[in-house]
C-alpha cells in the first residue's frame, strides 16, 4: 500500500517533540539528549530527513537563520538554548574556534626562526603568510649550493 506525500510539519508543531529532548542545566546550557552526530552536534528528524538540533532550536524560536553558520557561544556543541547560537560567517566562526589551526597561525606575532611577521617583513603566495627574511636567506643557500654544483 502507497502513502500519500507527508503533510508538512511546521516548527511549532515539532516543538514539543524536541523540547522533549533537551535537558536544561544550571549554567543556562540546553544539552541535546536525543542523537549526536561524530562531532557531538545534536540531530533532529524534521520534515523527513536529518537536521542539526542547533539549527531547528534557532529557527523554531528566533526565525530563519541570515548567516551560514550558527556559532555555539557556550562552546558546547550539543547545546541548542538560543540565547547560546549566533548565526555567523564561516571565518568568523573559524577564527573563534578554540583548536583552529586557522586561528592559532593567526595570532603568531613570528616565523619559526623569530623573524616578525611585520608588513615589511611579510608576504603572502599560495602557501600562506610567508617571511621575507627567511625566504632571502634559503634564496642565498641555494644559490651558494647551484655555484659550488656548477664549479665541480
Amino acid at each position: 500500500m502507497k502513502r500519500g506525500p507527508r503533510a508538512a510539519v511546521t516548527h511549532a508543531e515539532a516543538l514539543p517533540r524536541f523540547m522533549a529532548k533537551v535537558a536544561k542545566l544550571p549554567d543556562g546550557c540546553w544539552i541535546w539528549q536525543g542523537a549526536r552526530d561524530q562531532n557531538g552536534y545534536g540531530q533532529f528528524f524534521f520534515l523527513g530527513r536529518k537536521t542539526p538540533a542547533h539549527r531547528f532550536a534557532y529557527e523554531a524560536h528566533v526565525g530563519p537563520i541570515t548567516a551560514p553558520v550558527i556559532d555555539h557561544l557556550c562552546r558546547q556543541p550539543s547545546c541548542v538554548n538560543c540565547a547560546h547560537l549566533e548565526p555567523v560567517t564561516k571565518s568568523v566562526n573559524a577564527l573563534r574556534g578554540d583548536l583552529s589551526s586557522h586561528n592559532a597561525n593567526r595570532l603568531k606575532d613570528c616565523c619559526p626562526e623569530g623573524h616578525p611577521y611585520d608588513e615589511a617583513n611579510t608576504y603572502h603566495d599560495k602557501r600562506g603568510r610567508q617571511c621575507r627574511t627567511c625566504h632571502r636567506a634559503k634564496n642565498r643557500e641555494w644559490m651558494r649550493l647551484n655555484r659550488q654544483r656548477r664549479a665541480s
